[in-house]
């Protein structure tokens, strides 16, 4: 059964925006719609908009009118919908777990924002089992004509990478779109190389070589998945969020990867991931990864 494309909205004009980047990926992947949406019963607003009963018939209907623009532009896409009352986190983490993908908005050069208040939107970033994608107000499809890239950060070895890139691949072939896999390299210090990565580096005939060595191999088995999708390899000196922000132009879409497991700490995004996330211009996908 194909996973749905999954938007949560709360009527923000940022997860409208989200709502209709989500049911486009849905027609381009033909995959159902599911949207979700949060709700609590708000008591110090009863004089105003009434009883418990009476507030969920107003968020439903409002529900209903977001959801109603995308059945009228696209009458053959199947989409459901689900209001529920408690913590949007849960909420959104429950959803996540059925979804392909989970859309939400997010504020430029800020935090993610609608129900996803405070912390929530990273916290649901940060512990989402499936890719989370993150889009902008604005956002249009005029945006994802032919020439925009699909670009995806690439780091460690083929493995660390594989579910990260293998969704790039499979955006862009939907797309009809270029791959731009990029790998930033830094100058070696005893934290960024290891002795073995070293002596493979010198193998290889020098940093730079190793770099483009190892992203090709990382790319290989994708490139054979998908033999009409074309890539461009960039291997570039400097760090990894900002090589990724300096060929954001002409990108339809940025992929990152986040580490699924938990830390000591708690469910973290990474440092690359959050830097992508508040100063991209293009939607971001947030993909988990061993």
């Amino acid at each position: 059964m194909t996973r749905p494309i999954t938007a949560g909205v709360d009527g923000s004009e940022e997860s409208l925006a989200a709502l209709a980047w989500a049911a486009r990926e849905a027609v381009r992947r033909g995959a159902p719609l599911h949207v979700v949406h949060a709700w609590r019963f708000q008591p110090q607003d009863a004089a105003a908009t009434g009883d418990r009963d009476v507030q969920e018939r107003w968020v439903r209907d409002s529900v209903a009118e977001s959801v109603g623009t995308v059945t009228e532009r696209y009458p053959d896409l199947t989409v459901s919908t689900e209001v529920r009352e408690g913590d949007a986190v849960a909420a959104l983490l429950a959803a996540a777990g059925d979804a392909g993908t989970l859309v939400l908005g997010s504020r430029g050069h800020g935090a993610v924002v609608g129900f996803l208040l405070g912390s929530v939107g990273q916290q649901v970033i940060a512990q989402a089992p499936r890719p989370v994608v993150l889009v902008r107000a604005g956002e249009e499809a005029a945006t994802e004509v032919a020439g925009r890239e699909v670009v995806v950060g690439q780091q460690g070895e083929p493995e660390d990478s594989a579910d990260v890139i293998g969704f790039a691949f499979e955006a862009a072939a939907a797309r009809g779109a270029t791959v731009r896999a990029v790998r930033a390299w830094a100058l070696p210090t005893v934290f960024t190389y290891s002795p073995g990565s070293m002596r493979l580096a010198d193998e290889a005939g020098g940093l730079e070589s190793y770099e483009r060595k190892a992203l090709g191999e990382a790319l290989g088995p994708w490139r054979e998945r998908f033999p009409d999708v074309p890539v461009i390899e960039h291997v570039e000196m400097g760090s990894a969020g900002q090589v990724l922000l300096s060929v954001a132009a002409n990108a339809q879409l940025m992929v990152v990867g986040r580490r699924a497991r938990r830390t000591a700490v708690g469910a973290r995004i990474g440092s690359v991931a959050h830097g992508v996330l508040h100063h991209a211009d293009c939607p971001v996908a947030v993909v988990p990864h061993m």
